[in-house]
């Protein structure tokens, strides 16, 4: 069963969103939650999730006058090893998904850090290399945010706290090897989750903090050719105003915005949702 319901009043976010979908999504199926990674098609109809209990689920979303108005599942499949065995508990805790244009998909995990290259069909996964700073990390502080540039570059940063100059290190994967490429301001309690590339390659981070009162969550745009970074804030909620959002996917619609696409997390918890919030960039 499918249940959805929410609002799709337009509303501006701060400074240069507006949102025009938000939604909640149950289905009966034991599998269903902990939603982390998020990938729609060019289209903006079929969405890929992964849940941090190592499932794969591909929805299509079904849109009236590009609103989110229902969603059709049409498959789902565990993930496997290298070994066709499926992921044991401590190493299929998957928080992010990238997926090329040709259909080349990754997904980034914590507990055991790694990132690794995802059939989307099959759900075999194969760890790439690692870098020394992954097997530092702490438990619950891993690899959350991934996304492939435009030039085919696989970048990821982790959910750790900045550092004593207020900075996080972000990575990119070329040629076989992982390498600091820019060093991200992180100002405020807010950490990374979520991360994707425009088509003009830049870069869109979610964040988000847990208050008292409940999550909030931060959208920044990052101009990485910039020396140092130049970083817009797109979006800054009040607490609860969204659930606890981890997955971003950045897609452009058929009049030519840019999209972004949200799912949240609700930690297989019954006071939490999944919550898909669509908004579009005003430029």
């Amino acid at each position: 069963m499918v249940v959805l319901w929410g609002t799709t009043l337009p509303a501006r976010a701060e400074p240069s969103l507006r949102l025009v979908s938000t939604v909640t999504w149950e289905w009966d199926a034991a599998w269903f939650g902990g939603f982390s990674g998020l990938e729609l098609s060019q289209d903006g109809r079929l969405m890929t999730v992964l849940s941090d209990r190592g499932t794969l689920a591909e929805v299509t979303l079904l849109r009236e006058n590009d609103v989110i108005v229902g969603l059709a599942p049409l498959s789902n499949t565990l993930l496997f090893g290298q070994d066709d065995r499926p992921l044991k508990p401590n190493s299929r805790d998957v928080e992010g998904l990238a997926m090329a244009r040709d259909g080349t998909a990754y997904a980034s995990f914590e507990l055991e850090h790694r990132v690794a290259r995802l059939n989307i069909q099959t759900g075999v996964t194969n760890d790439l290399p690692s870098h020394p700073d992954f097997g530092k990390l702490g438990k619950n502080t891993g690899l959350e945010a991934l996304a492939i540039h435009p030039d085919g570059r696989l970048f990821t940063l982790s959910e750790a706290a900045a550092d004593a100059t207020g900075m996080v290190p972000l990575y990119a994967f070329d040629k076989d090897r992982w390498q600091i490429t820019h060093r991200v301001p992180l100002p405020g309690p807010f950490r990374p989750v979520g991360a994707d590339f425009d088509d003009q390659g830049r870069l869109y981070l979610l964040e988000r903090t847990v208050t008292p009162l409940g999550f909030r969550t931060r959208i920044r745009r990052l101009d990485l050719n910039a020396a140092p970074i130049k970083a817009k804030v797109l979006l800054t909620s009040f607490p609860a105003a969204f659930d606890n959002l981890e997955g971003l996917s950045v897609w452009r619609d058929q009049s030519g915005a840019t999209r972004l696409t949200l799912i949240s997390d609700d930690n297989f918890f019954p006071l939490q949702t999944t919550q898909i919030v669509e908004f579009t960039v005003l430029e």
